[in-house]
């Protein structure tokens, strides 16, 4: 029997053609990728995104660290361990907080700046293969962290976890294309909360919605059935789906 998961919604805003950044090698946090994206944000945009955040009343926000970090970025420096591999491996959370920011990082590629604030307590998804010093870093910055998985982040693990540690009911996958397919293939998403832009951006590699491996030749498509759609005068539509699971842990804990 799968452990209890938490309600998973993947909440995505996209063009037309279902691109969700400018570029590959463009971040949307980045100032000049920002202001090119906001080109086919009509008025209206923040308020609905702001309103649909709202809507799911989820206490845990999830990504991947690829929405905070460049493929070619330069390795974190990290401290030596000064504690014992047995102590930095285990999980360590060192406050709460009403809600969560949650990052999978199992190589420890992000050098952390902000560690949340009086809300909002930033905790890091590592696994047994993350590096000795990365976890020292996270302690020394007073980031917390749970780790799942061996040589990756176990997201079936990971989630369970969120759900007793953090007594999550629901959590907000906001994260690009590739998170968002490896949380779909494991069958841990209930919905998915698209906001469509009117606008074009095209380009072969462009992060799209889902992106990920493609489908080998044992794989079909992932059903989904339409709950909601709404449409703005200013040309946003937002739709609803329910994934239709027929696979994975969340069909076998129903």
């Amino acid at each position: 029997m799968t452990a209890q998961l938490p309600k998973v919604v993947i909440t995505t805003t996209a063009s037309i053609d279902g691109r969700i950044a400018i570029s590959r090698d463009t971040l949307l946090m980045e100032s000049d990728a920002a202001a090119r994206w906001a080109v086919i944000k009509p008025e209206g945009t923040d308020e609905m995104l702001g309103a649909r955040r709202g809507e799911h009343g989820a206490s845990v926000t999830l990504e991947g660290s690829g929405s905070f970090i460049r493929d070619d970025a330069p390795a974190v420096t990290l401290p030596d361990p000064r504690l014992s591999d047995v102590e930095l491996r285990q999980d360590w959370v060192p406050r709460r907080a009403p809600s969560w920011f949650v990052v999978a990082d199992s190589r420890g590629r992000v050098d952390w700046s902000f560690t949340g604030d009086k809300t909002t307590a930033l905790l890091i998804l590592v696994c047994a293969g993350t590096p000795l010093g990365y976890l020292q870093l996270l302690r020394d910055r007073g980031i917390g962290y749970l780790c799942a998985g061996l040589d990756q982040v176990d997201l079936t693990e990971a989630l369970a976890r969120i759900a007793t540690v953090l007594d999550a009911r629901t959590v907000v996958a906001d994260s690009g294309g590739t998170f968002n397919a490896a949380l779909l293939r494991a069958g841990l998403v209930d919905e998915i909360d698209v906001v469509t832009l009117p606008g074009l951006i095209g380009g072969v590699g462009t992060p799209s919605i889902v992106d990920g491996a493609p489908l080998d030749d044992a794989q079909v498509p992932i059903r989904a059935e339409l709950i909601d759609c709404q449409v703005t005068p200013a040309g946003l539509v937002r739709t609803r789906y329910r994934v239709l699971n027929e696979s994975g842990p969340k069909s076998r804990s129903r």
